[in-house]
C-alpha cells in the first residue's frame, strides 16, 4: 500500500527519501513524489511509475533541503496521474498521507465554498486545505494540524511540512502505520522501518491517535488529548531486516527458496528436545486461555484467509473444535453471533491490514472471550492489539505475491492446533508425532524445490492460455485456492478453484483442451474420490496437471501430466502441496513478461478498506 517517508536533518535529505522509497516499492504503487523546503518554498517532484523516474527528475532538478517528505502512492481516489501523485500542497503546506478520508467529500464542498480551489481527485488534498486553513488561526504547524485532526474522519498516517518553518515535520498516527526513526542530529518517519533502516535501528511505534513534532535534535509526542506523552524506543538488528535478491532473478523466488530455513526460524524456540510444543509458544498466558476456549474463529484476508481456512480442517479433525473461517472485510460488516468462550484468532503477514486490524477492534468491542494473532512483523499493530501474539519469523517478505509468509503461517497454525488439542485430551504419541512432521518439513521442502526445472518447462504450456482451474478436496481446497490466487495475482491469468467434488454441479462446463485443471492429489481417504474427478475432466477433453502423491498410481498419459510428489502425511501434505503451485505460478508469470514481484493494481501491505 502507500509508503510515507519524512525526514529533518543537517544534511540534504532528497537522497535519504528516495532511498526510502525504494525500500518500500515492495508495497505495490502507480506514482511516487517528494517535496523539501528550500530557501523558504516548498520544492515539489512528483512522477506517474517507478520511483527511479522521480529519481531522475530530482536529481536533473537539483532538489536540495534539509526537511522533506515523499510518498509512493496505490491510487484509491483518481487515476494514477501526476496531478494525483502526492505531495499534496495548499500555499506553503505540503502533505503526504497513506490511508481513506472518509468523510472527503463534505470536507472538499466546505472548503470550496470558502475558496479553495482542488486540482486533484484526491481525498488527500482537502488536507493539504484543511491545514493552511486552520494556519490562520494557529500561532503555528503543530497548533493547525492538532486543530484539523478533529476534522478527519477515516484512517490516515500523515506527514505534514510548511515552507516557513523549515526546521519541523509535523506526523500523525491515526490507523495507518507510522514509525518515528531516531538519529544524532536527525529524525526520520517512515510506514515501515524498512524505509528507514539504512538511516537509523532506533524506532518508536505510535499509538493511534498521536502526533509528533520533529525536528534534528528533539522530537515530543502527544496523544489523542493533545497531551506530551513518552514512548519507548525499541533499536532492530538492521541485518535481520536486510534484504536483497542475491543471485535470484526476483525476490519471489527467493522468498520461495527460503521457505525450508523460514519454517525452521518459525518451530525455533517452539519445541521441547522429547517432540513437544512449548507450553508458553503462544504467550505465558496461553495455557490458562486454551482451557477455556470452547471455538475458534479466524479473521484473514487473500492469502491469510487460505490459511486460516486450511487450519479449520485442522482443529475440527485434531482438536475436534468447532472453528469458522471469514474474510475480515465481510466479517466486520455483518451482525455475527460468536459463541461462549471463543478465541478469535487473526492472521496477518504485516499485522497492518485495515479490515483485519477493524474486525479485532469490533469482536473486542462485543467483549469476545479472548485473542489471538499469527503475524510476521512483531511490532505491528495486530500484535500489539492482540491478547497473544505467535510471530512466524518468516523475515522480509518483499514480493507482493506472499510465498514464505503462507508456509509459515499455517506451521504456526498446526502449532496452535497441538496446543489446543493437548488441553482436550490430545495423546502424548499424536503431538509428538506431528510436531517431529513439522521438523521433518525443511527437508521435504527441499525435495519438492528440486522440481523447480520440471516444473518450469510446463509452465510453458500456460503462457497463452486465459483461464486456469485449480482442484482439490478436504484441507487442499484452500490450498487449490491458494494457487489460484497465486496465479492471477502475478500472471494475470483468469484462474478459479473449486473442491473437486463441486465440478459437476456448475465448473465441468467451462473444461475443454483451453482451460489448464491443475489438481492436488495427496494419498489420503479422498484420493479415490478425487481420481473420479479428475476423470470427469479428462471426459471432457481437459488438460490435466496433476501434483500427486508418489504412492498414488495416476499414469500420465496425453493430457494428463503426473508430478511426483514426497510421500507425506495427510497433517503437513497442505504446506507440502502449496510450494509446486508457487513455482508453476512464479514461472507462468515470467514466461508471460509480466512484473512478478510488483504485480499491477496490487499492495503488499493493505491498509486500507
Amino acid at each position: 500500500m502507500c509508503g510515507i517517508v519524512g525526514a529533518v536533518a543537517e544534511r540534504n535529505v532528497a537522497a535519504i527519501l528516495i532511498e526510502g522509497l525504494k525500500r518500500l516499492e515492495y508495497r505495490g504503487y502507480d506514482s511516487a513524489g517528494l517535496a523539501v523546503i528550500e530557501n523558504g518554498q516548498i520544492i515539489r517532484e512528483r512522477r506517474t511509475g517507478k520511483v527511479r523516474e522521480l529519481e531522475l527528475a530530482a536529481q536533473a532538478a537539483k532538489v536540495y533541503g534539509h526537511v522533506g517528505i515523499a510518498h509512493t502512492r496505490w491510487a484509491t481516489h483518481g487515476a494514477p496521474t501526476e496531478d494525483n501523485a502526492h505531495p499534496h500542497v495548499s500555499g506553503d503546506v505540503a502533505v503526504v498521507h497513506n490511508g481513506i478520508i472518509e468523510n472527503y467529500e463534505e470536507l472538499r464542498h466546505e472548503l470550496t465554498a470558502q475558496g479553495y480551489v482542488f486540482v486533484s481527485q484526491t481525498d488527500t488534498e482537502v488536507v493539504a486545505h484543511l491545514v493552511h486553513r486552520e494556519l490562520q488561526k494557529a500561532p503555528d504547524l503543530l497548533a493547525a494540524v492538532q486543530a484539523a485532526v478533529p476534522y478527519l474522519a477515516g484512517a490516515y498516517a500523515l506527514g505534514i511540512i510548511l515552507a516557513t518553518e523549515p526546521k519541523r515535520l509535523i506526523a500523525v498516527r491515526q490507523g495507518s502505520p507510522l514509525v518515528l526513526g531516531l538519529g544524532i542530529g536527525e529524525n526520520f518517519i517512515g510506514s515501515d522501518q524498512l524505509a528507514l533502516l539504512p538511516v537509523t535501528n532506533r524506532f518508536i511505534y505510535l499509538d493511534e491517535g498521536d502526533i509528533i513534532d520533529l525536528g534534528r535534535e528533539h522530537y515530543t509526542i502527544y496523544d489523542r488529548q493533545g497531551q506530551a506523552v513518552q514512548r519507548s524506543a525499541i533499536e532492530l538488528d538492521a541485518q535481520l531486516h536486510h534484504s536483497d535478491k542475491g543471485t535470484y532473478r526476483h525476490y519471489m523466488l527467493k522468498e520461495i527458496y527460503e521457505q525450508p530455513q523460514a519454517i525452521q526460524r518459525t518451530l525455533e524456540d517452539r519445541i521441547q528436545a522429547n517432540h513437544r510444543i512449548q507450553p508458553h509458544a503462544f504467550g505465558t498466558q496461553a495455557p490458562d486461555i486454551f482451557e477455556k476456549i470452547k471455538h475458534i474463529q479466524i479473521i484473514a484476508c487473500g492469502t491469510s484467509y487460505h490459511a486460516g481456512y486450511v487450519a479449520r480442517y485442522w482443529f475440527e479433525s485434531i482438536a475436534g473444535i468447532s472453528c469458522n473461517v471469514e474474510v475480515a472485510s465481510e466479517y466486520r460488516y455483518r451482525q455475527s453471533v460468536l459463541p461462549e468462550n471463543t478465541l478469535f484468532v487473526t492472521i496477518s503477514q504485516s499485522g497492518e491490514t485495515a479490515d483485519t486490524l477493524a474486525a479485532l477492534r469490533e469482536a473486542k468491542k462485543k467483549g469476545i472471550f479472548a485473542s489471538l494473532c499469527i503475524c510476521n512483523v512483531p511490532t505491528s499493530t495486530l500484535v500489539r492489539e492482540s491478547d497473544l501474539a505467535f510471530i512466524t519469523h518468516a523475515g522480509p517478505e518483499i514480493g507482493v505475491a506472499s510465498t514464505k509468509a503462507f508456509t509459515t503461517q499455517l506451521v504456526a497454525l498446526m502449532l496452535l492446533v497441538v496446543s489446543v488439542a493437548k488441553v482436550r485430551g490430545l495423546e502424548l504419541a499424536r503431538e509428538q508425532q506431528i510436531v517431529q512432521q513439522l521438523q521433518s518439513l525443511p527437508v521435504i521442502l527441499d525435495s519438492v524445490l528440486a522440481m523447480d526445472k520440471a516444473i518450469e518447462r510446463i509452465a510453458e504450456e500456460f503462457g497463452e492460455k486465459h483461464h486456469t482451474l485449480f482442484l482439490g478436496r478436504g484441507a487442499h481446497y484452500p490450498v487449490a485456492m491458494e494457487g489460484a490466487l497465486k496465479l492471477k495475482e502475478i500472471s494475470y491469468i483468469h484462474a478459479e478453484a473449486y473442491p473437486a467434488g463441486e465440478l459437476k454441479h456448475g465448473p465441468l462446463a467451462l473444461v475443454d483442451h483451453d482451460m489448464p485443471v491443475v489438481a492436488v492429489a495427496p494419498n489420503n481417504d479422498l484420493i479415490d474420490k478425487l481420481k473420479s474427478n479428475l476423470q470427469e475432466v479428462r471426459a471432457r477433453a481437459g488438460e490435466l496437471y496433476v501434483f500427486a502423491d508418489s504412492k498414488v498410481h495416476i499414469t500420465p498419459e496425453i493430457g494428463l501430466k503426473v508430478f511426483a510428489m514426497p510421500s507425506v502425511s495427510d497433517d503437513i501434505a497442505p504446506i507440502v502441496y502449496t510450494v509446486p503451485l508457487q513455482l508453476l505460478s512464479y514461472h507462468v508469470a515470467v514466461i508471460r513478461g509480466t512484473d512478478v514481484d510488483q504485480p499491477r493494481n496490487l499492495a503488499k501491505s493493505v491498509t486500507v478498506e
